[in-house]
């Protein structure tokens, strides 16, 4: 076997264990359900911590309202998502499905 041939062949396999990584970190199904159950933590936070936007009283909220200059950007994409969804139990339940 010549060099140029050995050469292209561990670049073909050094693509191929490369295409598997990054399929195994990024584009595989183990991401995106880790995703959404980091989102689904953090809304459970961010209720918990501001359930009066939502017309829940809460005495949290009077300690918890100094956070809203930090989580700002946060709050806006929660609040969007919470009014968006269907029901907790609907995302849950999602999580679950398999098509």
């Amino acid at each position: 076997m010549q060099l140029y041939q050995r050469i292209e062949l561990f670049r073909d396999r050094l693509e191929e264990w490369l295409h598997g990584l990054y399929h195994g970190m990024w584009e595989g199904p183990a991401h995106e359900k880790i995703e959404k159950e980091a989102e689904d933590v953090e809304d459970a936070f961010l209720f918990a911590c501001f359930a009066d936007a939502f017309g829940i009283p809460s005495p949290v909220s009077y300690y918890t309202v100094e956070l809203l200059p930090y989580l700002t950007e946060e709050f806006e994409q929660w609040e969007r998502r919470m009014w968006d969804r269907g029901t907790l139990l609907e995302r849950k339940g999602q999580q679950y499905h398999f098509h």
